[in-house]
This record gives C-alpha cells, structure tokens and sequence, in this order.
C-alpha cells in the first residue's frame, strides 16, 4: 500500500550525499518535505532543486526540513550536490533499488526511478499532503511548498 494523506509516513533510513544516515526519526518534531526526484543531473530535476536551495529560507520560516530521495548512488548524488550548492540531503535509494520509493508508492517500474512526488509531513511524520506531477518532464510548483507548509 503506498503512502497516502492521513497515514504515518512510512519509515526509512538512508546515507546522503555525505554518506550520513538520515532518518525519518531526524524529521520529527518539524515539518518535512520528503521530495522524491527521478534523476540527478536532468534539467526538470535541477531546476526544482535549485529552486528550493534558493528559496530556503522561505521553507525554513515555516519550520520545514527538506529532504531529497533519489533511487541514484550516493556518489551521483554528491557529485551533483557540489556542483549545484545543495545543502540540504540528497538520499540514496539506490540499493535495494528503489524499496523506500516503492513503500512511498512513487515508483516507477519501467524506468527505475522516483516519480516526481513530495510528501508533506507535520512534525508528527503524517502525510498532510502530497504533490506530484503525472510526467517526469513536468516541474512541480514550488509555490505548493510553502502553501502546504503554512496549512500544518
């Protein structure tokens, strides 16, 4: 069953871009964006980040914590993270392939990838709202952050 709102999110423990393990027990406490993205490196994907790594602060006024989980190595993942200032956690999901994107629900099974989906938590880890486009080449509306944010 994947994630849906009104449920817990379901639990992982991955290492970012810095090879740290990160945790949905490190959210609690705060509002979360758990931002799946298809690929590193690919325009749609870099624009949406760069945009939240310009607007911050923007999501850190409204007490929310982002983190990224890509079904990429961890080393793609920090080659990318340098090149773009990434400063926020950039998860590997890369091995077993893929099994926290599949117990999200946003797997996609013909290309091995994350749909383009962002789980909204409050600080208790519920999903309070999902955002997600039905196309890898279509760039979710960074707008809906905080939005959703400011509605916790």
């Amino acid at each position: 069953m994947s994630a849906q709102v009104g449920s817990k999110a379901p639990d992982f423990t991955l290492m970012d871009q810095d090879r740290n393990p990160v945790s949905l027990a490190d959210l609690a406490g705060h509002k979360a964006l758990i931002v799946f993205i298809p690929f590193p490196f690919t325009g749609v994907c870099t624009g949406e980040l760069c945009e939240i790594r310009d607007h911050h602060d923007e999501l850190s006024q409204a007490d929310g914590k982002v983190v990224v989980i890509t079904c990429d190595t961890i080393f793609s993942n920090k080659a990318w993270a340098t090149q773009e200032g990434f400063d926020f956690p950039i998860l590997s999901d890369f091995w077993p392939h893929g099994a926290v994107t599949q117990a999200y629900g946003c797997f996609n099974d013909e290309l091995g990838c994350a749909m383009r989906t962002t789980y909204v938590l409050d600080a208790d880890g519920v999903i309070r709202d999902i955002i997600a486009t039905d196309q890898l080449s279509e760039a979710r509306p960074f707008d809906a952050y905080p939005a959703a944010l400011g509605r916790i």
